[in-house]
């Protein structure tokens, strides 16, 4: 492991190394009772016995987060050329998003369910909803801020407007997306998890979730919640990594090395 990564990477898990330390120390010392609370070596051998059982939930609920976050980034961008390209769009469409945006995802799923019925299709719309508005918001404002010199420049030699969008206006607006993409696909798993455990799923970490905390076993909702933190963590770091390949000209997403 090189001195960089170790610098990044240490950090955060020396902190999370210490928390989990004092939550041991604090659970071994009777400060609560284990049967509300348990320690987190009795989260470990809960993740080590139901190891099976939340792989085939992790699959499912990856499965509506995937779905979700494809269809999600589509449609932001879809609404975002629409703003970009027609302000009166941008006037009608902006507050209409806001108030969507401001419905939790437990409040929005019942509805769904109602309109939807049981199966993916509530689910898969929740995490839509969370994925839609950053990506939207993020993508449209890049595109209103495409570098001026260069528009001009392409648009002297004839450029058509697609072509003017292809070699200009999305490279440049790519590191502002992805930004927005990173945002809401750190939340986009937990939405589905929180959708799973309203809309009748049949399998899901929402689901072993709910199912754990009616059967009185906490050591397993926070099992079910390690794996989400887990998966979430993962989703971000590969839409990092996929950010950082398609935008090399980006110095974010490449730092200089120091001199």
């Amino acid at each position: 492991m090189s001195r960089r990564t170790l610098g990044r990477v240490g950090p955060p898990v020396g902190l999370v190394a210490a928390l989990v330390g004092l939550w041991e120390a604090w659970v071994r010392a009777g400060s609560v009772d284990p049967a509300v609370f348990p320690a987190p070596t009795a989260v470990a051998r809960a993740l080590s016995s139901q190891s099976a059982a939340l792989v085939g939930h992790a699959r499912t609920t990856l499965a509506e987060t995937g779905v979700g976050l494809a269809l999600g980034i589509v449609l932001g961008l879809g609404v975002a050329a629409l703003i970009a390209g027609w302000p009166l769009a941008r006037h009608a469409l902006e507050p209409v998003l806001v108030a969507l945006q401001t419905i939790p995802a437990v409040v929005l799923a019942p509805i769904l369910v109602l309109l939807l019925g049981f199966g993916w299709g509530p689910r898969i719309v929740v995490v839509i909803g969370v994925v839609f508005f950053p990506v939207a918001i993020a993508a449209a404002g890049a595109f209103t801020t495409a570098d001026p010199a260069r528009l001009e420049l392409v648009r002297a030699f004839g450029a058509t407007p697609w072509q003017t969008f292809r070699t200009v206006i999305l490279p440049g607006s790519l590191p502002a997306i992805f930004d927005g993409v990173r945002i809401s696909a750190a939340y986009a798993l937990g939405s589905a998890a929180v959708a799973e455990q309203i809309g009748g799923a049949e399998s899901g970490i929402g689901l072993f979730i709910s199912r754990a905390q009616r059967n009185f076993r906490p050591d397993y909702v926070l099992a079910g919640v390690v794996v989400i933190a887990a998966l979430s963590l993962v989703i971000y770091a590969a839409v990092g990594a996929l950010a950082h390949l398609l935008t090399p000209w980006n110095t974010t997403t490449h730092p200089e090395p120091p001199a």
